[in-house]
């Protein structure tokens, strides 16, 4: 009944390292799709692999109560799927990205013989720029267990030899990547540029941290660990000293992956494995070089290969005005990013800490740019004697020390800091200004599909309406009140109509709405549901579109990832169809569309899994402006029709590209650019 989640999310990091291989993107973009898919790689083992190792461990009966998350050989179907994308990985860089690179007047050195007029160039390198960098470390009984590999960091093992032969030993040379940089550019030769490795640097000159010793081998490795952090309701104390504690302990985490390189002889492996407590599903054989998330810092040349710039677009009746807050008092505004500028959210905090008539803004916060423009007006507004209330989320993956930052500095100005409860992370884009006008209150509200960061903003697709539509602020103020206070008796008491709330409605309104299309269907009428998120995996929804498909619903699904849901399966899913898009900009909007008359159309925060419908705080809303509603099923029309970088799933996870009868090439994100260009 149900797609594995990981064999899914491997499907749609496969369709990332495609992109690496499309000869129509440029070829430094190309480049950044292969560090695309090694970055996704190793979240993926830092964050899913530990979980499947687990469960793979449970009892039989446990197991089957998981479905299809955790199947019998999941393990070995897991690593021969990434093993065979890290091949297919290696192809595309040394078969057509390295040759390119060439063609292009780059040479980049590669596991390549280096040329003499370089070698000097490189000790000096090495000696003026690298060695105070370096730390060797022997592991022998007296130090071996003195080193630990810390996560994602880059190091050689290297086996020596002492002069007389007589003993062997095993030395650790750190690769300080992370405090340099990964490549260095040679002096040209013949009109080609050179670049090279900081490893290859080090390899050159291994002999000069080992003297009177012979270099019998070196292999690269790199270690991956394990960072889910575990909150329960169970701790007690201040939940930001629990969270620091944790992040400390992040970074020396239990091992999820040991990469090694592939000709490492067996005994060295069983070495290493010994040493650092490793075991057998943990060790994956590697290539030459590991961490090519680096291939997105490749340097540029200031060649003209990438994307073409595309210049935001702006709402020229805001920018005229000067005054956001004048121009919702008329009218909504619904931005689509990275299309549109994201000056006007800026504007919108900006203008509510200045503004001498705004008394209260409230917020959400779940990962903010490291210097945040907006986390800077909310600190402005505290200080100017505003009343600001703001809800961050300590738990936002990778984002806590960020986030424990900001929270400080906040606190410091006078914001009153509202942290997250251990058992649950508020993941809601969301944000409320007030606003004196006369004796009347006056408020604006703010909803996102993403983040408030003005950053991902400008490669991330999302949208974010503003409104003083009461309907919604009228909702928006308890729920405020509810994170505020955390009263679990108010759960009983708000009613939610125009905002659908996980914890609260949101799963109850989905269900109305699907069994809606069904009666529909029913009744011999057209019956249609149209839907775009991330991920589906709540098999509770995936049941509910099985069976409007069965009614005879029509249901179309773009999933950027993980899909759990079976399209196309006789007597099950005929109805529904599943595509996927990967393009110049990540995928991230979520729109929910119900009928094809008059249809409902909502927008927001959650995707469908269980974590967002059953244990998050997560806020979509009902779209009532009628243009607003327009801009958005034309968005979901534009990107169904794609036949360019958009392709359909199968059952069996396959994915392949949309047959058209249009015989015109459509990408979908320039023509929504185009789209939004003319309609501003």
């Amino acid at each position: 009944m149900y797609n594995n989640r990981d064999l899914s999310w491997l499907s749609f990091n496969l369709r990332v390292l495609e992109q690496a291989a499309d000869k129509t993107i440029p070829l430094f973009e190309r480049l950044k799709f292969l560090a695309i898919f090694s970055s996704n790689l190793d979240e993926f083992f830092r964050i899913r692999y530990p979980y499947i190792v687990a469960i793979s461990t449970l009892g039989k009966k446990t197991r089957k109560q998981l479905n299809s998350t955790a199947e019998e050989d999941i393990i070995e179907r897991v690593q021969t799927e990434i093993n065979t994308q890290l091949d297919y990985f290696g192809k595309i860089l040394k078969e057509e990205i390295i040759p390119a690179l060439h063609y292009n007047g780059i040479i980049f050195y590669y596991n390549t013989p280096i040329l003499d007029v370089h070698v000097s160039e490189i000790r000096e390198i090495f000696l003026s720029s690298i060695l105070s960098f370096i730390q060797p470390i022997f592991l022998d009984e007296t130090n071996s267990q003195k080193f630990i590999p810390e996560n994602n960091r880059l190091y050689l093992l290297v086996t020596l030899q002492d002069e007389q032969k007589v003993f062997l030993t095993h030395a650790i040379v750190n690769i300080p990547s992370e405090k340099l940089q990964r490549f260095f550019i040679l002096e040209p030769q013949n009109n080609f540029e050179y670049v090279i490795f900081i490893d290859d640097i080090i390899r050159e000159n291994l002999s000069r941290l080992f003297p009177n010793m012979q270099i019998q081998g070196v292999y690269s490795i790199k270690l991956n660990r394990n960072a889910e952090i575990e909150l329960t309701t169970e701790y007690s104390g201040d939940l930001l000293q629990k969270i620091e504690r944790q992040l400390r302990k992040r970074e020396f985490g239990a091992p999820s992956r040991f990469l090694y390189e592939s000709d490492m002889p067996k005994n060295v492996q069983l070495f290493l494995a010994s040493r650092f407590n490793l075991k057998f599903e943990e060790m994956f054989a590697g290539a030459h070089y590991h961490n090519l998330k680096d291939l997105a810092d490749f340097p540029k040349f200031n060649k003209d290969l990438r994307y073409k710039k595309q210049n935001p677009l702006t709402i020229h009746e805001v920018l005229n005005s000067g005054d956001i807050f004048n121009v919702l008092n008329k009218q909504d505004v619904l931005l689509h990013l990275p299309y549109q500028s994201y000056n006007l959210v800026l504007a919108f905090f900006n203008q509510a800490a200045v503004d001498p008539a705004v008394t209260d803004i409230y917020i959400t916060l779940y990962r903010v740019a490291a210097e945040s423009h907006i986390v800077n007006a909310l600190i402005s507004a505290a200080k100017n004697g505003k009343n600001v209330v703001t809800f961050i989320e300590l738990k936002a993956r990778f984002d806590e020390e960020n986030n424990i930052r900001w929270s400080r500095l906040m606190k410091e100005a006078g914001v009153k800091i509202i942290y997250s409860q251990p058992d649950i992370k508020v993941h809601s884009k969301i944000a409320l200004v007030k606003k004196k006008s006369g004796a009347q209150n006056l408020f604006y509200a703010l909803l996102s599909t993403g983040n408030f960061n003005e950053i991902t903003a400008q490669f991330y697709t999302d949208h974010v309406l503003m409104t003083t539509d009461l309907s919604i602020i009228k909702e928006l103020i308890p729920l405020f009140d509810y994170l505020r206070k955390n009263d679990a008796d108010a759960k009983t008491k708000i009613k939610f109509h125009k905002l659908l709330v996980s914890q609260f409605n949101m799963y109850e309104r989905f269900e109305k709405l699907i069994n809606a299309e069904i009666k529909k269907a029913a009744a011999g009428e057209d019956a249609l549901i149209r839907i775009k998120i991330n991920n589906l995996e709540e098999h509770g929804m995936i049941d509910l579109l099985y069976k409007a498909s069965k009614a005879g619903v029509k249901v179309y699904l773009i999933i950027r990832s993980i899909c759990c849901l079976k399209p196309g399966v006789k007597d099950l899913s005929e109805n529904i169809i599943v595509r996927r898009l990967v393009d110049r900009y990540l995928e991230h909007t979520r729109i929910f569309i119900f009928g094809s008359d008059n249809p409902e159309v909502i927008i927001g925060s959650a995707d469908w899994m269980n974590r967002n419908l059953h244990h998050r705080i997560e806020v979509c809303t009902t779209i009532t402006n009628d243009e607003c509603k327009k801009e958005l099923i034309d968005y979901f029309n534009i990107q169904w029709g794609d036949n360019d970088k958009m392709v359909e799933l199968t059952e069996n996870y396959d994915q392949h590209k949309v047959q058209s009868d249009n015989p015109e090439k459509i990408n979908a994100q320039e023509s929504i650019y185009f789209y939004i260009q003319q309609t501003a």
